[in-house]
Parts: structure tokens; C-alpha cells; sequence
């Protein structure tokens, strides 16, 4: 599929100042960086120099990221530990345009940080040599939950759209997502979701994402082929009476669409030079695809959208937010 270079641009130009609703599992993501000077006496490691550090908004404020960096007004929801790192996170999530007012402080548990440790070693991308995680994976409480459902209530009206990144850290029970679905069918708004393969949740979405390996573990037989890809799409969109479409992003494959009236275009990978981290791929897809539903886009020219700023998150290191003049550009060269 070949979509409009022009029609895709003028999209694009249109995503300012779109308001959006971010749920989710937030994740302040802190990169520390060191120079490598030495093999250590003590274990085989290298020992690294502090140079300096990176306070990142991951997880579901990876989505808010994109849509910030774009033009977008995002709001984000979620839960942090009631600690020094939730107040990172929201200095981290003010820097980027994203507003923090529906996070929930809950102090029995930590904020989710998760920490790598870069070694500069003359490349031109440093490299991960450890990461340490801060996690909680059990669900919310109920006193929680409800103080989250009140927030997405308090935040919902005049949102164009709420978008849900479920990161499987205990945010998103069945009863949040349900008022999420209420409430965004109650205020008009698109709604979709990135499941992680937590598909059935989110049945009655109008878009879900989710990845080869999360199609292909919900539906239980493997995926080879585009027909494959085509068949699973269409089988989860009737599972989960889908409104709008289902999107299965596949790597190197590039991405299988499905809509609800059962039409369906694939799309291949951008061709990238050099791949050097997929992390937050994912996360651009969603956001970049449901802003453009929200300025008139159709699915696959939403979908191809979401193909080309993709393609430039996988030739940065870490989560990164493709800038419009980023868009247009790789629009222009990938979609010739």
C-alpha cells in the first residue's frame, strides 16, 4: 500500500494541539553513563567513569512523549510510589509538555525505575552492560483504583482521544480499563489501547495494538505469512468487537492492519540503515496512528504514519519521540 506523500504530510501538520488522555503503567526510565577505562580486578566487567545521567519518561508516558513532541496536549494518568523518583518522573514529564495532574501517589508502592548502566566505549551509540529494576507487579489496591478512576473522570471531557498502555505492572484491572471504556464512550472520544497481549480487556476499543508474538500467543497457532497475519487480525477484531481495527506490529515484517469492515493492508518496515534499539517503537506506532485517526486520517494512512515514525525510533538508542520535522522527512524519503 502507497499512501498520498501529500495527504500524509498535511496529517501531520494537523496533529497540534490534539488533546489526549494517556493511561497507563508510567515508568521513569534513568540512563547513567560512564566512560569505560578499565577491565576491573574484581570481575570480569568494565569499570566506567560517571559522566553523567538521563531521567526519561517510560512506559505509558512514552506514548504522552510522542504525542507532546508532535503538537499534541497530553494528560497523562497512572500511579508512582510516593518517593523521590515520582518526583523526578514529574519533573521528567513537565520538561516534555506532558502535564502529570492524573498521577496517583500511592506510598505502598515504589515508582517503577528502571536503571541501566551505559559504558561509552569509542562507539557511536553507547551499550547497555546492566540494568536494575524497581518494580511492583502486583494490581492497584481498591482505594486506589478508585482515586485512578476519579482521575480519568476528572480528565476525560474535551479529550479527543485516551489512549491506554498497559505495561503489566498492576495499573490497568478490569475495572479501570471499564471506566476508561465508559468514559470515553461517554465523551466521544477515540479510544485505543497498546495490550501487551492483555488483548481481552480491552474488548470494544475502537483501535488495539499488539506485537507478532502477542498475536500469535492470543489466538495459539503460529504466524508465517501475511495471509496468517491477515487471518489472526481479523479473527481478534470479531473476539474483541473492535470499532475500528486492530494493528500487529512485526518487527522487521513491518505491520498487518485490519479493520472492523475487514479490509486489510500490510505494510513493510521502512528500509533503515542501521537498527540500533526497538525499545519505544511500539509506543510511537500507537501514539503517532491515533493522532492520526484523531485529524481525519484513514486506518492505513494512520497506519503508514505510524510505520515511518517507527522507523525512526529504531535508529535511536533508548525511547526517543520522533519531532515533526522528523516525520516529514522520512514520509518524504520511505514513502517515494
Amino acid at each position: 500500500m502507497q499512501a498520498d506523500t501529500q495527504r500524509l504530510l498535511d496529517h501531520v501538520a494537523r496533529f497540534a494541539g490534539r488533546r489526549v488522555l494517556v493511561i497507563g503503567d508510567v515508568i521513569l526510565d534513568e540512563y547513567l553513563y560512564g566512560q569505560a577505562e578499565r577491565m576491573s580486578r574484581e570481575a570480569p566487567i568494565p569499570v566506567l567513569e560517571f559522566t553523567h545521567r538521563e531521567l526519561i519518561p517510560g512506559g505509558a508516558a512514552n506514548p504522552a512523549a510522542n504525542i507532546a513532541r508532535l503538537g499534541g496536549k497530553p494528560v497523562q494518568v497512572g500511579v508512582t510510589g510516593a518517593d523521590a523518583f515520582a518526583d523526578m518522573l514529574k519533573r521528567a514529564l513537565h520538561r516534555r509538555g506532558i502535564k502529570p495532574d492524573g498521577l496517583v501517589a500511592d506510598p505502598d508502592r515504589p515508582t517503577t525505575t528502571k536503571t541501566r548502566i551505559m559504558a561509552q566505549m569509542g562507539l557511536r551509540f553507547p551499550q547497555q552492560v546492566a540494568r536494575l529494576d524497581h518494580i511492583d507487579r502486583k494490581p492497584i489496591s481498591g482505594a486506589i483504583e478508585e482515586a485512578v478512576t476519579r482521575e480519568i473522570g476528572i480528565h476525560s471531557p474535551e479529550k479527543d482521544a485516551l489512549i491506554v498502555s498497559d505495561y503489566l505492572t498492576g495499573l490497568l484491572t478490569s475495572t479501570v480499563v471499564e471506566a476508561t471504556r465508559q468514559t470515553g464512550r461517554a465523551v466521544g472520544a477515540l479510544l485505543t489501547a497498546d495490550a501487551q497481549g492483555e488483548l481481552d480487556k480491552y474488548a470494544g476499543f475502537d483501535l488495539v495494538k499488539c506485537n507478532a508474538a502477542e498475536a500469535s500467543a492470543y489466538i495459539r497457532r503460529d504466524l508465517t505469512s501475511d495471509a496468517a497475519f491477515a487471518e489472526a487480525g481479523a479473527e481478534i477484531v470479531m473476539r474483541l468487537d473492535l470499532r475500528g481495527g486492530m494493528l500487529i506490529t512485526r518487527g522487521s515484517g513491518g505491520l498487518t492492519l485490519v479493520e472492523s469492515n475487514g479490509a486489510v493492508a500490510h505494510l513493510h518496515a521502512p528500509h533503515i540503515e542501521e537498527v540500533y534499539d526497538t525499545v519505544g517503537a511500539g509506543d510511537t506506532a500507537l501514539a503517532v496512528m491515533t493522532l492520526g485517526l484523531l485529524v481525519g486520517a484513514t486506518y492505513p494512512e494512520a497506519a503508514a504514519l505510524a510505520n515511518f515514525a517507527a522507523g525512526i525510533v529504531v535508529g535511536k538508542v533508548g525511547n526517543y519521540a520522533p519531532t515533526r520535522d522528523e516525520l516529514d522527512a522520512a514520509i518524504r524519503e520511505w514513502n517515494r
